[in-house]
């Protein structure tokens, strides 16, 4: 399926449902492919890094110029990137969305070098997307530092990558929505409509998109912005992947890895919640936590030098009542199980995903929860096959959900048959990183 799914330069999620490229989907997807075609993994991320905007950004969809308007919404027509992102340094040549996806990037690309060392360096791979990925986490640290303590916001709740999560609703009711009679819904025609996004949260995702575009795409305090625990882990763990591509072109990689070990402190400080165990979402507008507990408060996991103490009390909120990871549940659902707006299978309020599953498989992996990490990956290659590489999951009853054959399903089912390099951390004593 990932075969069906190329198109020559890069890899789409579902030719139905999402028929451009997505820029996290992508990072996923060339993790996985870095076992069967090293090279193709490095094309993958090198036609994402291609639509890269002159202020640093990589946005989150880059839209393949053949494929109908109508096809999905919103299109390139409605972004307008390459006239209301002029200022922003929107490239002229290929078009794309506005906002942004979460920073998987760096990581990918060190994973896709380790894939094949030798090809990379004979490609130049590493020097040329290194300075690109600064610029992008430069971009991040700086333009979307809306909060003040060092973390990035996201500023729609399509930044995030989950949607529809009820971490959004309370930010969301702020935003006014569109009329409905504004725009045309593209995913209700290959979805059940009650397992999408309702009409109103639609209207407030495009309301919030286009006062983005109409001002020009510049960052600023509006009236969603977030710092969210999984996007900043994820910078987090691609500033150590970046630590690692220094040392490989031969400078050095620690200030990147003591950024890194700031970042961590300040996601401790600003987000980690004792009483529910985990982390929760900052919304920067009121200056409070978001009491919802969802998977991206655990995907900190991932993080090498997390502190032990709280490394324990995510694995045991992970696997306790809330998620109940291994026990009522074979992969963590994407929202709290005991939670009201909890829904098995509406898009991002309950169902199982298999990115997030992958990146607390890593977490659990990293901090010798072996046991844990074995059964969930074991877990998610049963599922994969069972749901035909599903797009999420019921996570009582693996039922597929969404589409079937979707992109980073298959590319990290991929990655798990693999015996992948331990990837105890993103973070090596002597200041590289492996894995």
């Amino acid at each position: 399926m990932l075969a069906a799914n190329w198109t020559g330069a890069s890899t789409v999620p579902s030719r139905s449902l999402y028929p451009h490229q997505w820029s996290w989907d992508s990072a996923f997807i060339a993790i996985g492919l870095r076992h069967i075609s090293p090279l193709r993994a490095q094309t993958e991320l090198e036609t994402l890094l291609d639509a890269q905007w002159g202020d640093g950004r990589i946005p989150h969809i880059v839209f393949n110029p053949s494929v109908p308007l109508d096809a999905y919404f919103p299109s390139p027509d409605f972004w307008r990137s390459s006239t209301a992102g002029r200022a922003a340094g929107a490239p002229r040549t290929v078009q794309t969305s506005g906002i942004v996806q979460p920073p998987v990037h760096a990581l990918a690309v060190w994973l896709v070098h380790r894939a094949d060392p030798g090809l990379s360096r004979a490609r130049g791979f590493l020097a040329r997307m290194y300075p690109r990925l600064a610029a992008w986490h430069r971009y991040l640290l700086h333009r979307r530092d809306l909060g003040g303590a060092g973390l990035a916001s996201v500023v729609h709740p399509w930044e995030q990558g989950m949607d529809n999560s009820p971490c959004w609703d309370a930010p969301l009711s702020r935003v006014t929505p569109a009329p409905s009679r504004s725009f045309r819904r593209a995913d209700l025609a290959h979805g059940a409509p009650e397992d999408r996004p309702t009409d109103l949260d639609y209207g407030r995702y495009v309301r919030l998109a286009t006062d983005y575009r109409e001002g020009g795409y510049t960052d600023g305090l509006g009236e969603f912005a977030v710092e969210d625990p999984a996007f900043n882990a994820l910078l987090i763990a691609s500033e150590h992947a970046l630590a690692g591509i220094a040392t490989e072109l031969g400078a050095t990689g620690t200030a990147r890895h003591a950024r890194a070990e700031r970042l961590t402190t300040a996601l401790i400080d600003r987000m980690w919640d004792p009483a529910s165990g985990m982390f929760l979402c900052h919304d920067v507008r009121t200056g409070e936590l978001i009491p919802e507990r969802s998977v991206a408060g655990l995907v900190p996991l991932l993080l090498p030098t997390l502190p032990r103490a709280l490394v324990t009390a995510l694995v045991r909120t992970a696997h306790g009542p809330h998620f109940g990871l291994g026990t009522t549940t074979r992969l963590a659902p994407s929202y709290d199980l005991l939670g009201e707006a909890f829904d098995p299978h509406r898009y991002w309020r309950g169902p199982a995903w298999f990115n997030t599953g992958w990146l607390l498989e890593r977490g659990l992996r990293t901090h010798g929860e072996r046991d844990r990490a074995d059964a969930l990956r074991e877990a998610m290659l049963d599922l994969a096959v069972t749901s035909d590489f599903a797009e999420y999951v019921d996570p009582y009853t693996g039922e597929a959900c969404g589409t079937t054959g979707f992109g980073w399903t298959a590319a990290l089912t991929l990655d798990l048959l693999h015996d992948s390099e331990d990837p105890k951390g993103l973070k090596d004593p002597k200041g590289g990183n492996r894995g």
